[in-house]
C-alpha cells in the first residue's frame, strides 16, 4: 500500500491556557514548532487532548486559524468534528472554516451508546456531507460503545475516497488486525494507543495520532519512524525508553499528564479547565524523573 497523506505520527494537539485561564495563543504556536522541528508528520487540532469539551465555537475557530497559520503548509492538519448529535456534527462541518484544513476526525458518538447501526448511519451522514477526507475515530473507553471491525470495514469498503483511515483506540490488537486484512486500498489504521503502536506498525498500521508525541516528539518519531520502516530492533528499545512515561501521562487522566510534562519543559503553563485539575505532585515527579532518566527532551 502507498504512503498515505496521513501517516507516521499526528500529534493531537494540547491548548495551552494562561494564568487566567484563556487560550494561550504564544505557548500553542510554540508546541506546534517543538513537534514539527522534532518530526511530526502531520498536526491534529481538537482531538480530545485539546479539552475541545471546554472550548467555545470561537476559540476552537481561533484556535484552529492560530495552527493553520503558523503551520505554513508544512504539515497536513487533521481538525476534530464530531459528537453524539449527528445533525449538530454535520452543522459544524458546513458552517466552520476549513481552509488549509485536509482532513476531519470525527469519533464514535459518545454517551447516547448507539448499536453498529446506528454508529454507521452516523458516520454515512458525516461522509456524506464532509467536503474533506474522514478519519473515523473509534475510542470505546471514552464513548462507551465499541466500533467493530466489521462496520469500520464496511464504512470504508462503502465510502472508498471519503473515509480515508481509522484512529484506532479500543486496544484490541485481535479487532485491528481484522481492520488491517479486510481493509480497502487507500484506508490506513492509525493507533489510537500510544503504547500499541509498536505491535500495531509490526501488523501493518500506518502510523499513530499520539499524545506522549505534544511532549517527547523526537524520540517518539524516531520510534514510530524505525518501527513503519520495518526496523523493528532498532524501534523496540526505543518503544521501551517511552513507555513507563507513557503509561504514566494517562494515570490520572488526559492531557494533565501531557501537560505536565510540557510545563516542565517550559512549552505552557500546568493550566487546564474544569471538571479537569493538575495530576498529583508525586506522579510529576516520576514524570520528570523519566524525562531526566531517558533524555526525553
Amino acid at each position: 500500500m502507498s504512503k498515505h497523506i496521513f501517516h507516521g505520527v499526528g500529534v493531537a494537539l494540547i491548548t495551552p491556557f494562561d494564568k487566567d485561564g484563556a487560550v494561550d495563543f504564544t505557548a500553542l504556536e510554540a508546541v506546534v514548532d517543538y513537534v514539527t522541528a522534532a518530526g511530526a508528520d502531520f498536526l491534529v487540532v481538537m482531538g480530545t487532548t485539546a479539552e475541545n469539551a471546554t472550548l467555545t465555537k470561537e476559540e476552537k475557530h481561533d484556535i484552529l486559524r492560530t495552527v493553520v497559520k503558523r503551520n505554513k503548509g508544512k504539515l497536513p492538519i487533521v481538525y476534530g468534528v464530531g459528537g453524539n448529535n449527528t445533525a449538530e456534527t454535520i452543522n459544524t462541518l458546513k458552517t466552520s472554516d476549513l481552509e488549509g484544513v485536509d482532513g476531519i476526525l470525527s469519533v464514535v458518538p459518545y454517551y447516547n451508546k448507539p448499536n453498529q447501526e446506528g454508529i454507521y448511519a452516523h458516520f454515512a451522514e458525516v461522509l456524506k456531507n464532509s467536503q474533506l477526507p474522514v478519519i473515523l475515530y473509534n475510542v470505546p473507553a471514552r464513548t462507551g460503545v465499541n466500533m467493530t471491525a466489521t462496520t469500520t470495514l464496511k464504512l470504508a469498503n462503502d465510502f472508498r475516497g471519503r473515509a480515508v483511515a481509522v484512529k484506532e483506540a479500543s486496544g484490541n490488537l485481535s479487532q485491528a488486525a481484522y481492520i488491517l486484512k479486510g481493509r480497502p486500498e487507500g484506508f490506513a489504521l492509525l493507533s489510537g494507543d500510544d503504547n500499541l503502536t509498536l505491535p500495531l506498525a509490526a501488523l501493518g498500521a500506518d502510523g499513530v495520532i499520539s499524545v506522549s508525541a505534544n511532549a517527547f516528539p523526537s524520540k517518539f518519531s524516531q520510534m514510530v519512524h524505525k518501527a513503519l520502516e520495518g526496523d523493528l530492533r532498532s524501534a523496540a528499545p526505543l518503544n521501551l525508553e517511552l513507555h513507563s512515561v507513557t503509561d504514566m501521562l494517562f494515570e490520572e487522566g488526559n492531557p494533565a499528564g501531557v501537560k505536565a510534562a510540557l510545563s516542565y519543559k517550559g512549552l505552557i503553563l500546568n493550566k487546564l479547565r474544569l471538571p479537569l485539575t493538575p495530576i498529583s505532585k508525586n506522579l510529576e515527579e516520576k514524570i520528570v524523573q523519566q524525562i531526566l532518566c531517558h533524555g526525553l527532551y
